[in-house]
């Protein structure tokens, strides 16, 4: 038998070769770099994240699902685009593609930055879910009514409301419930009590939620404007913009564990309150003793001793803060019968 007879066609396919047409081939092909293995490994990645993605938002539905519902509505948003977006990202990842070109890795590399960046910052953004006595003092008695919007929580007393209203910020990521209880003997006194929810619990991007409560409440003649922590130094720019204004000026700042981000001693001409704790682990007694030259001269120093900065609302412990030596009730009790001293003292000079 001749040697043509038994050598195969050099022009003939090799059946152990794959197909370069088959789908399944193209994801190990080589690109212009003549290597898959990046391009392997972002789409890898971007599956890692898009499985995670929902893993998370399942966690925050579970363990702060009253926080989203009650919250301000952009962080529900968030997270329902999370679920969507992994989502399609999980199904564009196992579709069969061409070889790319660098560009095109170069923006997948860049797409699972974000996409990770995203999700984390959808758990970091996971809020302090209000917790009792404050769901409770979330209903309405003969006293006090209550009512709930997408934007804010009100408490009005029943009957006639005095001439000060209150508006206050909540500290970052704490759920506006919250501070239902330690408020509501503020709207007992006769005061309206209007607390802000922040969008993604974040004081900075609620900055117009003062204007928008005084235009939804134009009876007030007085505001007080107060805050917790972060939400505190959001309420000392809000009250030294609006000292001065002829209609419904401010006339307080009442600062929960909380001082301002610059110094507002000469420019602003409302009165000031500062409720601190002795064991507070995030806004300690050193940094409030800090920030007094860039309070007015005439500012008011209340500290509540043994009590921490999560005890300025009902939301549970939070990480970083000290360790308490009274109870929560005994410092709640301190805090709102220092707040209603100090606005009913302004009612008293007006």
């Amino acid at each position: 038998m001749s040697d043509a007879a038994t050598s195969p066609d050099p022009t003939s396919p090799d059946p152990t070769s794959p197909d370069p047409t088959s789908p399944d081939s193209t994801t190990s092909r080589p690109g212009p770099s003549g290597s898959t293995a990046p391009t392997a490994r972002t789409t890898w990645a971007l599956r890692v994240v898009a499985v995670a993605g929902p893993v998370v938002v399942a966690w925050v539905c579970l363990t702060a699902w009253g926080a989203v519902v009650h919250g301000h509505p952009l962080y529900a948003v968030l997270l329902a685009l999370t679920v969507v977006g992994c989502g399609l990202g999980l199904w564009c990842s196992t579709r069969p593609r061409a070889a790319r070109s660098r560009r095109r890795r170069v923006a997948g590399v860049a797409l699972v930055v974000v996409a990770t960046g995203w999700v984390a910052a959808m758990a970091w953004l996971r809020p302090f879910t209000a917790v009792e006595p404050a769901l409770t003092a979330m209903t309405s008695d003969a006293d006090v009514t209550v009512t709930e919007s997408a934007t804010r929580i009100v408490l009005e007393p029943v009957g006639d409301a005095g001439g000060t209203a209150v508006f206050f910020q909540p500290g970052a990521k704490v759920e506006a419930r919250a501070y239902a209880a330690v408020l509501r003997p503020l709207a007992e006194a006769g005061h309206t009590v209007v607390v802000a929810k922040q969008p993604v619990g974040i004081a900075f991007l609620a900055t117009g939620a003062f204007d928008a409560a005084r235009d939804a409440y134009p009876g007030p003649e007085r505001w007080v404007v107060g805050g917790h922590s972060l939400g505190g130094v959001v309420a000392s720019s809000e009250a030294d913009d609006a000292d001065s204004e002829v209609v419904a000026p401010v006339v307080g700042l009442l600062l929960y564990a909380s001082y301002p981000a610059g110094d507002v001693s000469t420019t602003l001409t409302a009165q000031v309150e500062s409720i601190s704790a002795t064991q507070d682990g995030l806004s300690t007694p050193a940094k409030i003793d800090a920030a007094r030259a860039d309070l007015p001269a005439g500012t008011g120093y209340t500290v509540i001793d043994g009590a921490v900065h999560a005890f300025f609302a009902d939301y549970g412990p939070q990480p970083g803060d000290g360790t308490p030596t009274i109870t929560h009730d005994d410092a709640r009790r301190q805090i709102s019968q220092a707040s209603v001293r100090f606005v009913d003292g302004l009612d008293a000079s007006a």
